[in-house]
């Protein structure tokens, strides 16, 4: 015997798809409401859903560097380049979408009014813009319900119908144009184009609209833009929103890129204007002197004509103008480095500060600075008007600034000395010089003296009108760094939802996986056995045959319809039980079960008919002394039988009974004893067994549920065949771990596995039960003979 029963039991389970095939066949009417459903839902997904779009714009973000020239600023700067970029890019997304930009955009626009179309059958709505064919005007004056939907509908070309429902519960005709006043409500329609506006009756004409908060719709835009950085670089920014009305949303991006490119040139536009402030305030104090130092010089030509200068006087003339224009650059930085400390004396006043660049002074270092500090002052203004005093960034720009603010100071304070310095040796040369001039006459003295005063106010005139010039160029030519790459476009939006193709295709997997998986989770839930691969894999009894289900009302369906193919399977189990019983006094056949209701008496009966149909002498037996059921179907008495031959009450002779079969006969059970596992017990069954074997042909026992009582087991003892019932569908697969270890401890010697209502798939076509019952039983026998 092998020491392993169970070797052949743990097999790798393989998934067997002709199986799931044929029950998924089986109930096709379940994939088809299924499909029909998933596949109606997404139509109407898509009939009367809104369409949504996405619309997107780009705009290019330039890095605004310092001028810086020098390689050391350069190398310098190289390291930070990359970072800065990036802080850029992020502060740039920031402002583009904060309250204010979006705020700003919706006050230029007429987005305070949302407009809606309804259909015919009310179903759905679909938003409109300027496809709307009327525009409402409201009273500005007077302050309009937010939200509420006032619906019209368009009776002719002159008129509509307005309808305010719920609490409201306004409705009357009125003519566009005219003025329309509630206590809600006060404003008037027009028609948009009322020279093309034609009355169409073929349509709902049904439209509604509802006034909206612009800060609600600010912070709703806001939340709906979405900004990305497209290239390596991060210098492009493409914006995009999603919506229903592609034109709507197209006007938003335009309008939102447009405010950011304008506020980028404001500010360009501000710095030029200080400059030119700047330059107009040293004009003015420049002008006063020039113009009296012009009156002096009038003066002294006419009391004194013209004056000839000496050679010497020429020469010491042209000298002292050398040196003033030596210490005319110097006296300027000296009045810018004045304006830099009256402008950081007035730390909270944040404003722009005039580069050194604009009035000559090529100091690269101040230039950087001062950059520098005019970029993180307009970082600071434009965080100002859209975050908190306390966010991070701000917090984090007002340190930058303050450090930048003292490093000014400090610049200050060593260049004013430096400066001050070179103007002192400047003031010695003029001072030697106008000694030497002491020594010429006085009228040419005096004649030197103002024309150098007059010449210094006129080149520091005509020098400062330069660079106003200069300064009014450049704001007038001023550009915004920043440029938009691609405007949004209606024509280019993109439909969102709802996605057809891919509704359906949903819809199609949904139909077919819902009750796939259904009929799969139900399946290994299923403890039930269903299949003859389900004994196979739990356990190594053979299977000696299989019986069709019973199609017909009477309980002997081989007698009633011997042609018939569950006729066909018993005659196939008669086959088979031949290789098993060989020897002539092996006669015995003991049919049983795990529980009742398995079709133990049901085989037996129809096995001892289909044994008996073949000429053959057999007596079926009826040892389920608990629950007796075979005088009922053979309608005979049951007043003696098996337990009063057991109990001695009657005789052999008297409990055999002839059927109206031929060559069947019936031992009924008799009346139900109180013990009938002891009477099995007795001497009396082993006379039974020893006279009915010399008298019959075969002997079909049915016994009780081998689960609940051990009937079977002692009946077992005089048996040569033992049957196990095991009903399809109906028998549970815990019945193995009974069949396993009856197999295994030998209590039941020569057990076999018989299938009972097996019902065939019309797949497999008609004669399958036959082909499968009879041939697969007929082989495993003649191999089994085979082994023995």
């Amino acid at each position: 015997m092998d020491p392993n029963p169970q070797h052949n039991i743990s097999q790798e389970e393989s998934i067997d798809i002709k199986k799931y095939l044929f029950k998924f066949l089986a109930n096709w009417y379940w994939f088809a409401i299924a499909l029909s459903t998933s596949l109606a839902v997404a139509y109407l997904v898509n009939r009367y859903s809104e369409p949504t779009y996405t619309i997107s714009s780009s705009l290019i973000i330039s890095d605004k560097q310092n001028d810086v020239a020098s390689v050391e600023a350069i190398i310098a700067e190289l390291g930070r380049s990359r970072i800065r970029r990036k802080a850029t890019v992020v502060n740039e997304i920031s402002i583009l979408k904060s309250y204010k930009m979006a705020r700003m955009a919706l006050e230029e626009l007429d987005f305070d009014i949302s407009y809606f179309s309804i259909g015919k059958r009310e179903i759905a709505e679909s938003k409109m813009y300027h496809n709307c064919p009327f525009i409402v005007i409201p009273d500005t004056n007077s302050t309009q319900l937010l939200h509420y939907p006032v619906n019209i509908k368009i009776l002719s070309e002159t008129e509509y119908l307005l309808e305010i429902n719920d609490r409201l519960n306004i409705k009357s005709k009125v003519k566009f144009g005219e003025s329309f006043d509630s206590n809600v409500f006060k404003f008037k329609i027009i028609l948009r184009n009322p020279d093309n506006f034609v009355f169409n009756t073929n349509t709902s004409n049904k439209y509604s609209f509802a006034f909206q908060n612009i800060n609600s719709l600010a912070n709703s835009y806001r939340n709906k833009l979405s900004i990305d950085v497209n290239d390596e670089k991060g210098s492009i920014l493409t914006l995009s929103i999603n919506g229903f009305v592609p034109e709507k949303m197209a006007t938003y991006l335009n309008k939102l890129s447009e405010i950011y490119i304008r506020s980028d040139l404001i500010e360009k536009n501000e710095r030029a204007e200080n400059t030119l402030n700047f330059i107009n305030e040293q004009l003015n104090i420049i002008v006063k002197d020039l113009n009296a130092t012009e009156l002096r010089l009038q003066d002294f030509k006419s009391k004194n004509l013209s004056v000839d200068l000496s050679q010497k006087g020429e020469l010491l003339y042209e000298e002292l103008k050398s040196v003033q224009n030596g210490k005319f650059r110097y006296d300027v930085f000296a009045i810018y480095l004045d304006y830099l400390e009256n402008l950081l004396q007035k730390r909270e006043a944040n404003e722009a500060i005039v580069a050194p660049s604009v009035l000559g002074i090529s100091d690269e270092v101040l230039q950087s600075i001062v950059n520098e500090y005019n970029n993180k002052i307009a970082a600071l203004n434009k965080f100002n008007s859209i975050v908190k005093e306390d966010v991070p960034n701000i917090l984090i720009l007002h340190n930058e600034i303050n450090s930048l603010q003292n490093s000014l100071e400090n610049y200050i304070l060593t260049s004013r000395k430096t400066n001050q310095i070179t103007l002192q040796a400047y003031n010695q040369k003029i001072n030697l010089i106008n000694q030497q001039i002491l020594q010429l006459p006085a009228n040419e003295r005096q004649q030197i003296n103002i024309e150098r005063e007059y010449k210094l106010n006129n080149e520091l005139y005509t020098f400062l009108l330069e660079k106003r010039a200069e300064a009014g160029i450049t704001k007038a030519s001023n550009v915004a760094d920043n440029q938009i790459l691609d405007v949004a476009r209606p024509e280019n939006a993109q439909q969102l939802t709802p996605e057809r193709s891919q509704n359906y295709m949903m819809a199609l997997i949904l139909g077919l996986c819902i009750p796939g998986a259904i009929i799969l989770a139900l399946d290994l839930l299923n403890t039930k056995i269903e299949n003859k691969k389900d004994i196979e894999r739990q356990t190594r009894v053979p299977i000696i045959g299989t019986i069709g289900h019973n199609e017909t009302q009477s309980e002997v369906p081989v007698y009633v319809d011997p042609k018939s193919s569950i006729a066909e399977s018993f005659r196939g189990l008669r086959t088979n039980l031949q290789y098993i019983l060989r020897e002539k006094n092996q006669k015995v056949i003991m049919i049983t079960s795990t529980i009742s209701g398995e079709g133990k008496t049901f085989a037996a009966i129809n096995l001892a008919s289909i044994m008996a149909m073949a000429n053959k002498k057999v007596l079926l037996v009826g040892l389920d002394l608990r629950k007796p059921s075979l005088h009922k179907i053979f309608d005979t008495p049951n007043e003696i039988g098996i337990s009063t031959y057991l109990s001695n009450q009657s005789n052999y002779e008297s409990i055999i009974k002839e059927t109206y079969i031929e060559n069947l006969y019936l031992a009924s059970s008799g009346p139900i004893p109180p013990n009938p596992a002891e009477l099995i017990e007795t001497e009396q069954m082993k006379i039974f067994f020893d006279n009915v074997i010399k008298r019959f042909d075969y002997i079909i026992i049915d016994t009780p549920p081998l689960a609940l009582v051990t009937d079977a087991l002692l009946v077992s003892n005089y048996t040569n065949a033992n049957l196990f019932m095991i009903r399809q569908r109906y028998s549970n697969k815990y019945v193995f771990d009974l069949i396993n270890k009856l197999e295994q401890e030998q209590k039941i010697p020569n057990m076999n596995i018989l299938v009972n209502d097996l019902k065939i798939p019309k797949y497999y076509g008609y004669n399958y039960g036959y082909n499968y019952g009879y041939n697969y039983g007929y082989n495993y026998a003649k191999q089994n003979s085979k082994n023995k």
